[in-house]
């Protein structure tokens, strides 16, 4: 399935829905818990869609693909290297990416998510997928510059806008072996495949809900690849991961 959230003409709520061929589904009820189609049907032209999600936080992840690693000619990590984004830093599909005035340097990062279903503490590797909702697309924006003058990352990674997510939360998936890539202006910067992972979704899992309780519609951002790069005032950036869809945005001066 593929749930989206998502607004229509002349109104101001935000919708829930369920995506089948160009055609969105209104749904009532929670997506964590029971749902159902109100038989309301949109075109999927007619609807602007929202963040998939309202997380609490976006617990991300860095180096965490084995060919990002060797670009940068770093050792790869003995743990996962967690950092927090702000859920103010979260936008939807086609909105606009805010370049910061005190940054000279906004990089993009293809990201899969993980997007979490039921609180999780304590969580095991093989009961990790219980725990899943589903999986979307993410770009973990970050001011460059201002991630290397500080040495730690919070100011880097937590300007507004700096997380866009969507289209859509596909729940039926199998993260191991999915293709990631972003273009910028049409040109492709960056293609890996989720099988390059130093840990895996489970071991995520497993290793983040031993440090913090996450809640349902939060994120894990699971780390990019190799090809990272700058992105202008003016750009349109895209992140694409295999058979989730494709999310666009564009950049604008603060």
């Amino acid at each position: 399935m593929r749930l989206v959230r998502f607004t229509i003409e002349g109104r101001t709520d935000v919708l829930t829905g369920l995506a089948e061929n160009q055609e969105i589904h209104e749904l009532a009820g929670d997506i964590f818990g029971p749902y159902e189609k109100t038989g309301q049907v949109f075109s999927a032209d007619r609807v602007v869609l929202q963040p998939p999600c309202t997380p609490s936080k976006i617990v991300a992840l860095g180096l965490n693909y084995r060919d990002h690693a060797r670009e940068l000619a770093l050792d790869l990590p003995e743990t996962p290297l967690l950092f927090l984004k702000a859920s103010s830093t979260v936008i939807g599909p086609g909105q606009a990416i805010v370049y910061p005035r005190m940054s000279r340097r906004v990089d993009y990062e293809a990201e899969l998510a993980v997007v979490i279903g039921r609180q999780a503490k304590n969580v095991s590797r093989p009961e990790a997928f219980d725990y899943i909702l589903g999986y979307t697309c993410l770009n973990d924006v970050t001011a460059r510059d201002l991630q290397k003058k500080d040495g730690q990352w919070t100011r880097a990674k937590n300007f507004d806008t700096f997380c866009p997510i969507g289209p859509a939360i596909e729940t039926d998936l199998n993260p191991s072996n999915l293709a990631v890539e972003a273009y910028l202006n049409g040109e492709q910067k960056q293609f890996s495949f989720t099988n390059n992972l130093v840990f895996d979704v489970p071991a995520l899992i497993e290793f983040i809900t031993a440090v913090m309780t996450l809640e349902p519609g939060d994120v894990i951002a699971t780390g990019t690849p190799a090809g990272v790069g700058p992105v202008q005032p003016g750009d349109r950036i895209e992140i694409r991961v295999e058979k989730i869809g494709s999310l666009k945005n564009f950049v604008v001066t603060e």
